[in-house]
C-alpha cells in the first residue's frame, strides 16, 4: 500500500499540480485587483490596506498625460513658440543688434524680448481685450470679432468632424460653402418676404445645398465604392466654376447693371439680426452655430444614429455583421456633414458679407474646417475650442501685422504646424516626455500580512 503524501504516488502529484494551479490563479486574481499575496499563507489573497493603493490624483495626471486632449493643447503651445522664433527672426531690430551679439549679447537678448512680446500682446488685443480703450463695451470689441470669425469655422468643422467619426475624409467644405451660399444669397436678394421668414426660407435653401451637394460623394461612395476625398475634390472646382459662372450671368447671381462678379446686396429682411447692437459685427449665426454642437454632440452621444455612425467609423466591417446599414450611413453622415458646411457658408451670406458676395465668400474657410477637426479631435466641445482659437488667429493676427508689422504668412504658419504636431503625437510627447497611452505605473506595495494554514 503506498504512502498517500509520498511523492511517487500519482495521487498526491495530481493534488500538488492541482493547488499548484490554485495558487498562480490566485495570484493573478491579486496582481490584477492589486491585493497582495502571501506565499507563506498557501497563496492567500489578502487585501490591502486602502491607504496603500494608487493615489487617485496621480492617476488622474496620469490619464490626462496619456489622453489625446493634452497632445492637442501641446500642439499649440509648440506651434506658439515656432512662431516666436519667426518672429524674432524676421524683425529688423532683432537683426540689427544680432551683428554685435557677441559684443553685447543682452541688447540682441533684449530685443529679441520686445519682438515677441509686442507681437503676442498686439495678438492678444487684437483677440480677447484691448486695454488702450477707456471703455469696456469698446475694449471687448476684440473678443466679438474673435466669435465672428469662429461662427463659420465652428459650423464647417462640425461637418468635417462629424464625417470623420464615421470613418469618412470630407475636404468639399469649399464647393459645400459655394453652393450654400449661392442658394442661400440668392433667396435672400431674389425675393421678397417677411422679417425672421426671410432669413428662415434663405437658412434652409443653403443648408439644403450644401446637404444635397455633399450627398453626391455618399452616394457615389455607396453605390460605387468611389473614394470621397477624389470626389469632394473634384465637386470643389465644379461648384466654384458653376457659382463663377452665374455670378457672370445676368438675371442668376450677377447683380443688375453691373459688369463684376458678385452679387447685389442681401435685403434687410434676410439678414440676421446683431447679436450686440450695430457697433459689433457679432450676429445670429454665432447662436446657430452653437445649437449645432449641441445638436452634433447629440446625434453621436445620445442618439441611435450616432451609435451606428460610430460603430461604422471603428469598424465598417463589423458594424456590417452586427446588421448596419453601412451604406445608408455612409450617405446619412455626407448629407449631415454638407448641411453642417452649408450653414458656414449661410453665416457667411447673410451675417458676415450681407453686400454681395463673390466667388471667394468661402475664404478658405473649408479647408480650415480641416484643421479646427484634427485640433478638435473630431468632438462637437473640442470643435467649438478650436474654432474659438482659430477665430482668434484669424482676428490677432490682423492686429499683429498692424501694430508691429508682423507678416500674416506667420500666423498660417502657426495654424500648419498645429497640425503637423496634431498629426505627429509621438513626437510632441518625445518633446514634453510624457508617457505613451496605456502606459501604466507599477502599483505600490501592499503590506503583507502572515496569515497561519493549518
Amino acid at each position: 500500500m503506498s504512502d498517500p503524501h509520498s511523492p511517487q504516488d500519482p495521487t498526491a502529484a495530481r493534488a500538488d499540480r492541482a493547488a499548484e494551479v490554485t495558487s498562480a490563479t490566485d495570484a493573478d486574481v491579486a496582481l490584477e485587483s492589486g491585493a497582495a499575496v502571501d506565499s507563506a499563507a498557501g497563496a492567500r489573497v489578502v487585501t490591502p490596506p486602502p491607504g496603500e493603493e494608487e493615489n487617485r490624483w496621480r492617476r488622474a495626471l496620469r490619464e490626462i498625460a496619456t489622453g489625446n486632449a493634452i497632445i492637442s493643447v501641446l500642439a499649440v503651445v509648440l506651434a506658439l513658440l515656432a512662431g516666436a522664433i519667426m518672429i524674432a527672426a524676421t524683425d529688423e531690430n532683432v537683426q540689427a543688434a544680432s551683428a554685435y551679439f557677441f559684443a553685447r549679447p543682452l541688447d540682441t537678448l533684449a530685443a529679441i524680448w520686445q519682438s515677441v512680446s509686442g507681437a503676442y500682446a498686439s495678438f492678444f488685443q487684437g483677440a480677447i481685450y484691448n486695454f488702450r480703450r477707456p471703455e469696456f463695451a469698446t475694449g471687448i470689441r476684440p473678443l466679438t470679432e474673435t466669435l465672428t470669425f469662429a461662427t463659420p469655422l465652428i459650423a464647417a468643422g462640425l461637418g468635417v468632424a462629424l464625417a470623420f467619426r464615421v470613418g469618412m475624409f470630407n475636404i468639399g467644405g469649399r464647393g459645400q460653402m459655394l453652393v450654400a451660399a449661392a442658394a442661400g444669397g440668392y433667396v435672400a436678394f431674389a425675393f421678397d418676404l417677411p422679417w425672421g421668414l426671410h432669413a428662415l426660407v434663405a437658412l434652409v435653401a443653403g443648408v439644403a445645398a450644401g446637404a444635397i451637394w455633399a450627398g453626391i460623394a455618399g452616394v457615389l461612395k455607396a453605390r460605387t465604392g468611389a473614394h470621397e476625398v477624389i470626389v469632394t475634390i473634384m465637386l470643389n472646382y465644379v461648384a466654384f466654376y458653376l457659382v463663377y459662372y452665374m455670378l457672370r450671368t445676368p438675371g442668376l447671381l450677377q447683380a443688375p447693371g453691373s459688369n463684376n462678379p458678385t452679387t447685389p446686396a442681401m435685403k434687410e429682411t434676410a439678414v440676421f439680426p446683431d447679436l450686440l447692437g450695430p457697433g459689433y459685427n457679432l450676429h445670429f449665426g454665432f447662436v446657430l452655430s452653437i445649437a449645432a454642437v449641441v445638436l452634433v454632440w447629440w446625434i453621436l452621444e445620445r442618439s441611435s444614429l450616432g451609435f451606428r455612425f460610430r460603430a461604422v467609423g471603428l469598424n465598417p466591417h463589423a458594424a456590417r455583421v452586427a446588421g448596419i446599414n453601412v451604406k445608408s450611413m455612409y450617405v446619412y453622415a455626407m448629407l449631415i456633414s454638407g448641411a453642417l458646411i452649408g450653414l458656414a457658408g449661410v453665416d457667411q451670406v447673410l451675417g458676415t458679407v450681407t453686400t454681395g458676395f463673390s466667388s471667394g465668400i468661402d475664404a478658405g474657410i473649408g479647408f480650415d474646417a480641416i484643421t479646427v477637426a484634427l485640433l478638435g479631435r473630431s468632438t462637437p466641445v473640442g470643435v467649438l475650442v478650436a474654432g474659438i482659437l482659430f477665430g482668434a488667429f484669424k482676428a490677432g493676427g490682423f492686429s499683429m501685422q498692424a501694430a508691429n508689422g508682423v507678416p500674416i504668412d506667420i500666423v498660417l504658419v502657426v495654424q500648419s504646424l498645429i497640425v503637423l504636431f496634431i498629426a505627429a503625437p509621438p513626437l510632441v510627447r518625445a518633446i514634453f516626455r510624457l508617457p505613451a497611452p496605456g502606459a501604466h505605473q507599477p502599483k505600490a506595495r501592499a503590506t503583507k500580512k502572515k496569515e497561519a494554514v493549518r
